[in-house]
């Protein structure tokens, strides 16, 4: 089966970014939110960052902004998934809510519709257990900004199979990006690491042994990151981060992934980062 419509569920940061990506790509693409805001948000965010992410690349745009916004149409409903030839879901991390688009958007794909799972700790096996399509379940990890990062954390669950995996990385590959692939674990590689590194670095503020500032400053100059750990959690969202680090602890049962009450002190009060307009620092 020909692979030309996506259907993309959830249209936040890393949803528009995947929607984008794939209508640049020259695909048709139905992007699907529960909330009319969000859609009509993540419209006018890609309109924006069309032009700029093509300065950053320094590389004109192959097509106008009009262009690859008509091939975006969106819709409220899950029902818009039945013309999807390939889903990506990008809704939050919770459970209980994915199991339930699953059950949902299973019934309404037609056989051989792959599901990618953008998720960061979420197992995949777990997933497609709901499903009556465990096979062509597969984990995408795409990171944010979605369209200017190359690489993509690819997660085989148990029941993934060969075909999925190939078809998968040959989408990427037509997205412009390579799959990495790895095996199904909670947090995978990335997450599994990142999630860490940017918790101990809260800690570290609690604690008083630096500012945010000054740990960053030394990821930067000691190890050449572009972006402190700190940052990166800005970048993110601190609810994001919570959310994941949470994951890893009760999956793990290792007191190591135990989030930092400052952690969740700050997504209690509201700062998240960048998409808040306060985190770490100021935006």
């Amino acid at each position: 089966m020909g692979i030309r419509t996506a259907g993309v569920i959830g249209a936040g940061t890393i949803g528009r970014g995947v929607a984008q990506s794939f209508a640049q790509a020259g695909f048709d693409v139905v992007l699907i939110d529960i909330a009319q805001a969000q859609i009509d948000s993540a419209l006018a965010q890609i309109a924006r960052d069309l032009p700029m992410q093509a300065m950053l690349r320094a590389r004109p745009l192959a097509e106008s902004v009009d262009t690859v916004l008509a091939r975006i149409s969106t819709c409220t409903e899950l029902t818009a998934v039945r013309e999807s030839d390939f889903v990506v879901e990008n809704i939050t991390e919770n459970w209980a809510l994915k199991r339930t688009v699953y059950q949902q958007i299973d019934a309404l794909c037609r056989p051989g519709v792959i599901f990618g799972v953008n998720t960061s700790a979420v197992p995949i096996t777990r997933v497609g257990g709901v499903t009556t399509r465990p096979s062509e379940v597969v984990g995408l990890h795409f990171m944010n900004p979605v369209p200017l990062k190359n690489t993509v954390e690819v997660v085989q669950g148990h029941f993934t199979s060969p075909h999925t995996l190939e078809t998968a990385l040959g989408l990427l590959a037509e997205l412009g990006k390579e799959g990495i692939v790895v095996q199904d674990a909670p947090g995978f590689v990335t997450n599994r690491v990142l999630m860490l590194t940017i918790n101990e670095a809260i800690f570290c503020i609690q604690d008083g042994v630096a500012s945010a500032e000054q740990v960053d400053r030394m990821f930067r100059g000691c190890f050449g990151h572009k972006m402190g750990p700190l940052e990166t959690g800005d970048l993110i969202g601190l609810d994001t981060i919570l959310n994941s680090i949470t994951v890893l602890y009760e999956s793990y049962r290792d007191s190591k992934y135990r989030p930092a009450p400052l952690l969740a002190k700050m997504v209690d009060a509201g700062l998240l980062g960048r998409k808040s307009g306060r985190g770490f620092y100021a935006y």
